[in-house]
């Protein structure tokens, strides 16, 4: 690092624009500009998430110097740094958390904003309590209200990158040997698909988002996830009322509700179903690979193998199927997202799971299980979305793609049986629920 230079460490913020951090270490005189490619993240991700990452770092390198390392962060921030100030955005994750606080023993660590609009542990309640459901930390989210964007940098004063050549090529491997084609990478790519949407399909976004047949969501969760995107920019243009504010403030209830219980990141909040009985994994293969004999828990399931996203709606009813029809721990299919989907939030995620598995806040009781056939008719009701990810229904017409064992042809094109029968999986997870209760 150049003498007399502080270090603005990138993580979660892969942006110049509306990067509070980057300015408060640019207030200070040169730059070096860090990305640490830590290889306990590093070893977690599945080969789609370890390209998206890869791709965003070096799209944000084309944009200014980054110095590019490979190792523990404890080791490699404090060499980098030499004796100098590292501003980062405050991490929140609880991996984030002890890490910054290992290296901040090591050198002076500046925290500067975070990765959400209002940072997790400011939004609280009269008694200073954190919220444990949603529609009420959304209206006190609401009526907190956050900062307008941080100004971007004219010029930004970075000193000259210094990468090991093995860490940038860990990266450039990582994007060649992307399982399939990734979207447009970086800032300018975040922006323009924010624009986008913005523009043309933001007005039908209330409606729209629960069509997984439909191309009516944003998109933009890969880039939210690793801050390529910052949702206080998008909250500039938009009514904090709205259908899709309120789905960034999802995002931002469930980071609070991981800050205040990092315990909660793999085990359930709310341990009232402590005494449920879980099968073993035999049938997890062919919920992981799309075979169930379930249309549109297949066409969810290779969507996220194909593309690395699955659409909301379809997360919510692939986790149902995973959890009340095949009797697994919800834990066994968030890790198999969080390994394989571009956006995969810990936060976001595994509460999201807990929401459906039916231990986490605002939680779905257990005794609600997701009908998987009358979920396809009702959200994909031509059958469309099952077609477009399971070709062997291809020539099924309308809604008896989600049905194709009331066709005479509904196998001919190889489909495979039900693995297992819903109503009578539904009375057995009713069975264990009260069970558990008892």
């Amino acid at each position: 690092m150049s003498s007399g230079s502080s270090v603005m460490w990138f993580r979660r913020d892969l942006r110049v624009r509306d990067n509070p951090a980057l300015l408060s270490a640019l207030a200070h005189g040169p730059v070096t500009g860090l990305f640490v490619i830590d290889p306990v993240l590093w070893s977690a991700a599945g080969p789609a998430r370890r390209a998206w990452l890869a791709a965003n770092v070096l799209a944000l390198a084309q944009d200014l110097p980054l110095t590019i390392r490979y190792g523990d962060p404890v080791d490699v921030v404090p060499a980098v740094a030499d004796g100098g100030v590292v501003h980062v955005a405050a991490e929140t994750t609880p991996y984030g958390r002890r890490r910054d606080q290992a290296v901040g023993e090591m050198v002076e660590l500046v925290g500067t904003g975070s990765p959400y609009a209002i940072g997790p542990g400011q939004v609280t309640n009269g008694t200073g309590d954190p919220y444990q459901v949603f529609s009420a930390f959304a209206r006190s989210w609401r009526a907190h209200g956050w900062a307008a964007p941080a100004e971007r940098p004219q010029s930004p004063d970075l000193v000259p990158a210094e990468s090991d050549e093995r860490a940038v090529g860990m990266l450039e491997q990582a994007v060649a040997a992307a399982p399939f084609k990734l979207p447009g990478a970086g800032e300018e790519a975040a922006w323009r698909r924010w624009q986008d949407f913005r523009d043309n399909d933001l007005a039908d976004y209330p409606v729209e988002r629960d069509r997984p047949d439909h191309d009516g969501t944003s998109r933009l969760s890969p880039y939210l996830h690793l801050g390529v995107l910052h949702p206080r920019s998008l909250l500039a243009d938009l009514d904090p009322t709205s259908a899709f504010a309120t789905e960034l403030a999802w995002r931002e209830f469930y980071a609070d509700v991981l800050w205040h219980a990092p315990a909660s990141a793999w085990s359930d909040l709310k341990p009232a179903l402590s005494g449920m009985t879980y099968d073993d994994q035999d049938a997890v293969e062919a919920w992981r690979t799309g075979t169930t004999g379930y249309p549109i828990v297949d066409a969810g399931m290779r969507q996220l193998r194909e593309i690395g996203w699955m659409h909301n709606r379809v997360r919510m009813i692939t986790a149902s199927f995973l959890t009340k029809d095949l009797h697994v721990y919800w834990t066994v299919g968030a890790r198999h997202f969080l390994s394989s989907l571009i956006d995969g939030d810990v936060a976001s995620n595994n509460h999201g799971w807990q929401w459906v598995a039916g231990t986490g806040t605002d939680a779905s009781p257990y005794f609600r299980v997701f009908n998987p056939v009358t979920q396809g008719k009702t959200f994909d009701p031509d059958g469309a979305y099952v077609r477009r990810w399971v070709p062997e229904l291809a020539h099924l017409s309308g809604a008896t793609a989600h049905e194709p064992w009331k066709s005479d042809v509904g196998y001919e094109g190889g489909y495979p049986l039900r693995i297992v029968d819903h109503a009578d999986e539904r009375a057995e997870a009713l069975r264990r629920y009260q069970a558990s209760r008892a």
